[in-house]
């Protein structure tokens, strides 16, 4: 995992040069103590098995195409479609093809709350 903590308005490159064919790679592009937005790179056929965000997230696919489970149903999200989840909602996903998702994630609620 790379890490990087831009400056305000540093641009940052969401499309890497060449995605992956095998595997999955997960970069950090930015994260503050509120949110963290995270690049990953999915081949075809890897599976990410099921687990949750302690916060809220947004998924959105940018190149490709995943199959992302939750809730008991599986979407098919390709380039250009994200979706929304509930802090804690278990969930998986599938590269149907070699793809770049981009995950936002909102700090969890605090600890009691």
């Amino acid at each position: 995992m790379s890490e990087h903590a831009p400056s305000f308005a540093d641009v940052i490159d969401v499309l890497p040069r060449e995605l992956l064919t095998e595997g999955h790679r997960v970069d950090t592009l930015v994260k503050t103590p509120t949110f963290e937005v995270k690049r990953l790179l999915l081949s075809k056929g890897k599976e990410i098995p099921t687990h949750q965000a302690p916060g809220e997230i947004t998924v959105q696919c940018v190149a490709g195409r995943i199959a992302f489970t939750a809730g008991g149903e599986t979407h098919d999200l390709e380039a250009g479609r994200m979706l929304y989840l509930r802090a804690r909602e278990p969930h998986s996903l599938v590269g149907l093809e070699h793809s770049v998702v981009l995950v936002t994630k909102l700090a969890g609620a605090p600890a009691g709350s």
